[in-house]
């Protein structure tokens, strides 16, 4: 398959497709990632979320934000406040900011969510209101929207069959199946399983893809501010990549069956002693 490849939110991307991908939709793709990045990086200044971490007030975030707000509301109330898009203050608090400073002041939990932020959408905008200075934090699941929105623009313009991988989170449309790797969170070389991905989304969060210090990675409990420690890695195939991606987020916090109860999904969740757990469908994926 021809590849689009390129770097954007600090991850490699890779749109492979049947047929070439013309030069007016790869820039589409590229302008998509562009404006998704503009919104919601705490990274840069000039996004559209960067004053709500200065103080309280109201931003305008494009309608595709609905959906996404809508699944941390879920994610929330499921795992009882950790999982929480106004943790990016306590990211930065233990060294993962803007500047990459990397360096620790100490757990700091982010204000509750709902409680300090409210929403509202109609059909042309989705209002942000926050009554305290927040920094917004969409890591849990924004990833996976991204790639949904990507995936959306090319099967538009015509691609039936393509994937799009943004690191760890992919989605595919097509005839055939494509074989993925799960790696060994303690060894990159090794996999604990082949999983064949068709026609779904597949994500994965491993505590090991973003660490700078002893016990210290991008995973966090945002009703303590600390780094989760219990499980090691986590792999979630749905039917789109946005609740997969919040899903493998939300089982490093809560049991599978908590999330079943609103979500259709199938797992593997690997724990930080090397047990591993897994759905039914999940059964032949793992090596013995």
């Amino acid at each position: 398959m021809p590849d689009l490849r390129f770097e954007a939110i600090g991850t490699a991307w890779t749109v492979s497709t049947a047929v070439p991908v013309t030069e007016p939709v790869r820039a589409a793709v590229l302008e998509l990632v562009e404006a998704y990045d503009l919104t919601y990086s705490r990274f840069r200044p000039d996004s559209v979320i960067a004053p709500l971490a200065k103080a309280p007030g109201t931003v305008e975030l494009p309608p595709s934000a609905a959906p996404l707000l809508r699944l941390f509301d879920a994610l929330n109330r499921l795992t009882g406040g950790a999982v929480n898009p106004l943790v990016g203050h306590s990211l930065e608090h233990l060294g993962y900011d803007a500047a990459y400073s990397f360096a620790s002041a100490g757990p700091s939990p982010a204000p509750t969510w709902p409680a300090a932020a409210a929403w509202q959408a109609d059909t042309d905008r989705t209002l942000l209101s926050t009554s305290v200075p927040v920094t917004f934090d969409i890591g849990a699941a924004g990833k996976g929207q991204l790639v949904d929105l990507v995936f959306a623009l090319l099967h538009a313009a015509g691609h039936e069959e393509l994937t799009v991988d943004a690191g760890s989170d992919l989605r595919q449309a097509g005839s055939g199946a494509l074989r993925i790797a799960l790696e060994h969170p303690y060894d990159t070389t090794r996999a604990i399983g082949v999983l064949p991905l068709q026609n779904r989304a597949l994500c994965a969060s491993a505590a090991n893809r973003r660490c700078w210090g002893e016990g210290l990675h991008h995973i966090l409990d945002a009703s303590t501010g600390r780094p989760v420690d219990a499980v090691a890695a986590t792999w979630v195939l749905a039917d789109d990549a946005m609740t997969a991606d919040g899903l493998a987020t939300a089982l490093f916090f809560t049991d599978p069956g908590t999330l079943a109860e609103d979500f259709a999904f199938d797992y593997v969740r690997m724990f930080s002693d090397g047990r591993a757990t897994y759905s039914d469908a999940m059964a032949g994926v793992l090596f013995s």
